[in-house]
């Protein structure tokens, strides 16, 4: 290291800025190390052919990822939106991806229809509209792409791929019309093939309604789409992009984006047009490789990140992917993520309409594990940008540049972003400006890195931040009068069915919550009864309680304790529902993410009939659970699975029942079930982490660093555990009370090797071995394993709660 990069170290400068301090025009000076290869040479050559850029951007949909971003206040719901669509500000999307709600889950939760049934119209449903509208405010130019997941089963009698889902999607774009929005993209079913005739039919009508103007993209699967376009110029014709999803493979390194001769030789645009679904922070170097090498491997012109943010509990599957972090409205609390500066790398300077340079793109030295580079071009030939990552380089590269073919020869200025820095300072750093000499200059890349060479301006780096996370607390009521018809009632979140705010039934004045899905929905994911949750998932000894009303013959639920949810395994959920039916048939059961349903106690009262209000309670007390119809105490069972979790609403399927008058309050053992928050490590600074956001039991946890995510949230409960997803209990494993041990996570079942105790001397022990929780050798660094340890007073062992 330079003596000029050690006073800077000393002095404490981000490192991103070092980076950029120790470049110059013509060569490279003070150079961190020598590098790890001969020098590059990249000739940047504006009479280069490439294909026309269409965007980065980002999806909103494929669930309820964006649920909560609009119950957030002022000013941090705006904050959040400038991070992510504001140019010049953070993530600076140029593409939205939106749901076309369809009543059923289709991965983290359901969105709702703007049309429930045939002849039920309603063009103010859902967030996605308010969505849409705030990105288009703050982004005049962003592109706008709706694509269904599922559909109201009145459509086609339960088939997607009929005339009635063609005029579905119509009446979508007549509502997007309304709200002022023009669509660019339509997609069909995601992930779920591709009909080449609905295909057809649905370009004929768009033409014949008005809106020639919006493009198909096909067929948001995999890439066998492109051979039908090759062999049928009918549906060639009504294609304008292929979308394939994950082309560099599902949650991978996105190293290698190759694509098959049959894509490259159609003709169309090719899109990456799902990608990600990886942690906020976590996922930044797989997205760093793969904008670019989507591009350099497979001419792929867009990339679109899963999801664009992570505003879900987190009991819902992907939790924390996306962009940012944004799960607490409550509190105002939220995280901008490693994924949206690395993302701003190639959206701040570039627009769609921008065109790729070919010969100036490939791998640094021809190598990939060298990094690799794109470069593009203004419309005016003058402007460019290049974006060049090092995610995989062994050490300090020296790239030397030529400009030439018309390319500007002034200014370059430089940004970078030190991708494997937890330090937020190290982020999208604006790090010197080079005048190029007789059009060359250098840049010494370090490993690890992402960087934008650019003669644009405009760009810049958000500065707000968000305040302190904080629990959702008990008591909590809400009487839905305050909700606009239509509506989503605040934290209510919906998984299956829709659950929206009207006007009350049974002679009952005022705003109440109903369950909307009167049939059985064509499903993206597994079928399970409509419900809806809200809540902590630390919330433990509570009373929840609400007014009902059956619509027609079936039944309501109240639900408790709602832990994770698994939609791969049926749908199944951890929690406990008190059930009533209108003819008075009551059960408490217990259900898990297995999709196993235990009855407890069952019984019967007084019958509840059709459009007579009602009032159910169900409280929880340590293992104590009871049930309670209109003021009565109708049965009660003693069960300990569940400690903690969310509170939420059920009905039979197509049952169309309303809910009114929640109210939550806190019981004995306190508002929610004990302290929630990360553990930290004395010694090392990093927090006790599942990795990988695993939920599989028997996943060792490791030290990481802190980034807020659910991974690393552990509820203290009043039983000793420490849970995890709500349902997940820190334990030692095979009720080993040796040292050595594996500390993991499991499905709590109240044994004592899922006990812990925090001691006055910072030591969290384990009740069953009287063992120390400790880090492995020691160790300090990232993915350090967990493991039990005989207490020595070492500070490896030592813990605070943040």
């Amino acid at each position: 290291m330079s003596a000029i990069a050690r006073l800077l170290r000393r002095l404490r400068v981000p490192t991103a800025v070092v980076a950029g301090l120790l470049l110059t025009a013509g060569g490279v000076v003070g150079t961190a190390a020598a590098p790890a290869q001969a020098a590059t040479s990249i000739t940047l050559n504006g009479t280069s052919g490439g294909r026309v850029f269409d965007g980065v951007g980002a999806i909103s949909g494929g669930g309820g990822n964006s649920r909560l971003l609009i119950d957030y206040p002022e000013p941090q719901r705006g904050q959040i939106l400038d991070y992510l669509f504001k140019p010049g500000y953070g993530a600076s999307l140029q593409i939205l991806k939106a749901e076309i709600g369809g009543d059923t889950n289709s991965t983290s939760g359901a969105e709702p229809s703007h049309q429930h049934t045939r002849s039920d119209l309603n063009c103010d449903r859902g967030y996605e509209w308010w969505l849409m509208e705030q990105a288009k405010a703050r982004n005049p130019n962003l592109k706008l792409y709706g694509l269904a997941w599922g559909a109201p089963g009145w459509i086609g009698g339960g088939n997607f791929w009929s005339t009635d889902m063609v005029n579905y999607d119509l009446a979508w774009l007549g509502c997007a019309k309304k709200h002022g929005l023009s669509i660019d993209y339509l997609g069909g079913w995601n992930e779920r093939g591709y009909n080449v005739s609905w295909y057809q039919q649905l370009r004929s009508a768009l033409n014949s309604n008005g809106y020639g103007s919006v493009k198909i993209v096909a067929a948001d699967s995999d890439w066998g789409v492109a051979n039908d376009i090759n062999s049928n110029a009918s549906f060639a014709s009504a294609v304008s992009a292929i979308g394939t999803h994950y082309p560099c493979g599902y949650r991978s390194a996105q190293s290698d984006c190759s694509v098959p001769a049959a894509a490259l030789s159609s003709g169309k645009p090719l899109w990456a047009s799902e990608n990600g679904s990886d942690d906020y922070n976590g996922g930044a170097q797989a997205v760093a490789r793969g904008i670019n090498r989507g591009y350099i491997d497979g001419r792929m012109t867009a990339y679109l990140n899963w999801p664009v943010v992570a505003a879900l509990t987190p009991n819902l599957p992907y939790p924390t992917m996306g962009l940012a972090l944004a799960a607490q409205p409550w509190s105002g609390a939220y995280s901008i993520g490693k994924n949206a500066w690395v993302m701003a790398h190639t959206s701040q300077f570039t627009a769609p309409g921008w065109r790729y340079l070919d010969s100036s793109s490939g791998y640094i030295g021809g190598n990939r594990a060298n990094g690799s580079y794109v470069s593009l071009k203004s419309p005016n030939n003058s402007d460019w940008s290049t974006v060049v990552e090092t995610m995989d380089a062994g050490g300090d590269q020296t790239l030397n540049f030529s400009v030439t073919g018309g390319l500007s020869t002034g200014t370059v200025h430089v940004w970078s972003t030190d991708v494997r820095s937890g330090n937020t300072a190290d982020h999208f750093v604006h790090a010197t400006d080079i005048t190029p000499s007789g059009g060359t200059f250098s840049l010494t890349a370090r490993p690890g890195h992402l960087y934008t060479l650019t003669t644009t301006t405009g760009q810049g780096k958000g500065t707000a931040t968000g305040p302190a996370k904080a629990s959702l607390k008990l008591p909590y009521s809400d009487s839905f009068d305050g909700n606009a018809t239509g509506t989503e009632a605040k934290y209510l979140m919906d998984w299956q069915g829709a659950f929206e705010a009207v006007g009350c039934g049974g002679g009952r004045a005022g705003m109440c919550v109903r369950q909307m899905s009167p049939q059985k929905p064509i499903t993206w994911d597994s079928l399970t009864d409509p419900h809806a949750l809200l809540g902590e998932t630390g919330w433990g000894n509570y009373t929840v309680s609400s007014d009902v009303l059956l619509e027609q013959p079936g039944y309501v639920e109240l639900i408790g304790r709602a832990g994770a949810h698994d939609y791969d395994r049926g749908g199944g959920q951890n929690a406990y529902r008190l059930r009533v039916s209108d003819t008075g048939a009551w059960s408490i059961l217990n259900s898990n993410t297995n999709n196993t349903v235990a009855t407890l106690a069952r019984g019967t009262t007084a019958a509840l009939g059709t459009n007579r209000w009602h009032t159910l309670g169900l409280t929880f007390s340590g293992a104590t659970i009871t049930a309670v119809v209109d003021g009565a105490t109708v049965g009660s069972a003693s069960d300990g699975t569940w400690a903690t979790g969310q509170i939420g609403y059920g009905t039979s399927q197509g049952e169309t029942a309303q809910f009114d008058n929640l109210s939550i309050t806190p019981g004995s053992g306190g508002n929610d079930g004990g302290t929630t928050g990360a553990i930290v490590g004395t010694a090392s600074g990093r927090c006790v982490d599942v990795p990988n956001q695993s939920h599989t039991a028997g996943t060792q946890v490791a030290l990481w660093d802190c980034n807020g995510g659910s991974n690393q949230q552990w509820t203290n409960t009043s039983a000793g555990e420490l849970r995890v997803y709500g349902s997940a209990c820190l334990d030692a494993a095979g009720q080993g009370t040796t040292p050595g041990t594996k500390v993991t996570i499991w499905d709590c079942n109240g044994g004592a090797n899922q006990k812990w105790t925090f001691r006055t001397d910072g030591t969290l022990t384990g009740v069953q071995s009287g063992l120390c929780l400790d880090a492995t050798g020691a160790g300090t660094a990232n993915g350090t394993p967990l493991q039990l340890s005989t207490c020595n007073g070492g500070s490896s062992q030592k813990w605070t709660r943040d």
